[in-house]
């Protein structure tokens, strides 16, 4: 891996990596640009990983994986607890990181870091409670034991948007399973995944155990993966369009697929919010990330009677927000991932003020160099706009005013995706009646931030399969064996 200028005088040197990581070892190598998205200038070159690489990382992973699997549950808990400890040691230095390569500004990154390391902790305690059952047949036949048994070799893919938390939240729950993993971070922001690595090693896991792949061909890097008989499982997050791919090339070999995938949140006050408690939590739901989450409201939906003054306030929190380098710690909104991005934010922006749409602030691409898009409130949007329908991965809140309660829920189900939808009112029971209608895997009411390493994260429709977090993230990488038992 080579750093530049930039990077180096930001990064903590023991963070620093050589290049991919298979069975234990550094391979260095290029390749790969790694740019600063608040400028457009080089941060570092990591190796790309070929066709043989995956295959060396499979073998790496085969061979580690009886060891692994049969090491006992409190020795692999111990391994994730020092991670975790090591992670919060290195805390600054890992958002530094984050912020540089992905742009986040430094709160949002250290907020990452915290939540990041946290996967750790949870799957440490997990690990040592693999659950179990034992009960008599109905018939009175014979007994019903059930264990649970390590699935196999993981294949990782995580996106740019949480380069630590997407890491964590997959492999804390393959390794306390018992399993060996494969991950190929996104190729936007591989330094992070490999500063992580490097802190694995340290805390104690064995070679193979964890291998981590950069590649520039990450469609045939994985189909190769998937087609290899060994790897038995496939955790992805990214794009619905992408999951659907990969979906059906697992379905070649039969393996078994966890999917987080695309969203598009509703975000619902009623008339009897409070006020400042809603425009609170839109901020959250909203900017956290800049918006570049699978989570982020990306539809308001204000009743009629409180929807002036949502508007007012909700432009006057986003006027105020500093724009800036990420690792600027004054910076509140950081840049967009890539040009790529702005332009898709542009364009959805572009056609709903075309259809009558109105800017109370921003609306516009900024000028200046690197990849920004200023936090942006429309209303009087249009509910077939594209920006209705896409998911925005941006700091833009458009906002549609609506009157009943069956009204909104028919606008915030009129969509594909079904990841997360956020409710404001003082009345719990309308609340929660609203809410269970809702088309969603998760809920926040009177909260505009739901994720937690305890909960089970996932989404209905086409935002996924299966859950990462929780109880139920561990079971994501085990497979249930009944045995049938006389005596």
């Amino acid at each position: 891996m080579t750093f530049h200028a930039k990077f180096s005088g930001y990064a903590d040197p023991a963070l620093h990596a050589a290049g991919l990581y298979i069975g234990g070892k550094w391979q260095s190598g290029s390749g790969i640009t790694v740019l600063d998205p608040s400028t457009g200038n080089l941060l570092a070159e990591v190796a790309d990983a070929s066709i043989e690489d995956a295959q060396r990382a499979v073998d790496a992973a085969h061979a580690a994986a009886a060891g692994w699997r049969a090491t006992p549950a409190r020795q692999r808990s111990e391994i994730l607890r020092s991670w975790y400890q090591l992670m919060t040691q290195h805390a600054e230095e890992l958002a530094t990181l984050i912020a540089l390569e992905n742009g986040k500004a430094l709160v949002d990154a250290r907020g990452e870091v915290a939540y990041a390391a946290e996967f750790f902790r949870w799957y440490a305690e997990e690990a040592t409670r693999i659950p179990g059952e034992f009960r008599r047949t109905p018939s009175g036949s014979h007994n019903i034991l059930v264990d649970h048994e390590p699935i196999g070799i993981a294949v990782l893919i995580t996106p740019w948007n949480f380069p630590a938390a997407m890491a964590t939240r997959k492999i804390g729950p393959a390794l306390a399973a018992g399993c060996t993993v494969i991950l190929k971070p996104a190729s936007e922001t591989p330094l992070t995944a490999y500063a992580m690595a490097r802190l694995g090693e340290e805390a104690g896991v064995p070679p193979g155990v964890v291998n981590v792949l950069t590649t520039s061909n990450p469609g045939g890097m994985t189909n190769a993966m998937l087609a290899d008989s060994r790897v038995r499982k496939l955790s992805f997050t990214g794009s619905t369009g992408v999951g659907r791919v990969l979906l059906a090339e697992a379905a070649k070999s039969v393996v078994s697929c966890s999917m987080e995938l695309g969203g598009n949140a509703p975000f619902i006050v009623f008339d009897d919010a409070d006020l400042e408690a809603a425009l609170d939590g839109a901020m959250i739901a909203k900017m956290r990330n800049a918006g570049e989450a699978c989570t982020a409201a990306n539809r308001f939906y204000v009743q009629a009677g409180i929807h002036d003054a949502f508007v007012a306030g909700l432009t006057a929190r986003m006027m105020s927000l500093k724009i800036g380098p990420g690792y600027d710690p004054e910076t509140q909104c950081g840049p967009m991932i890539t040009q790529n991005a702005v332009r898709k934010i542009d364009r959805l922006v572009s056609e709903a003020l075309a259809a009558g749409a109105r800017a109370t602030t921003g609306g516009k691409p900024l000028t200046e160099n690197g990849y920004f898009y200023p936090p942006t409130v429309l209303e009087n949007v249009p509910v077939n706009a594209s920006i209705a329908r896409e998911e925005i991965f941006g700091p833009v809140a458009p906002i549609y005013k609506f009157e009943s309660d069956d009204e909104v829920i028919r606008l915030a189900n009129n969509t594909e995706y079904g990841l997360a939808a956020y409710i404001y009112s003082r009345d719990l029971k309308r609340a929660m009646t609203v809410g269970k209608r809702i088309e969603t895997g998760m809920l926040g009411i009177n909260r505009g931030l739901m994720s937690d390493p305890a909960a089970p994260f996932g989404g209905v429709k086409q935002s996924g399969l299966g859950r990462e977090g929780g109880v139920t993230g561990i079971l994501e990488f085990m497979e249930p064996k009944y045995y049938a038992v006389d005596y």
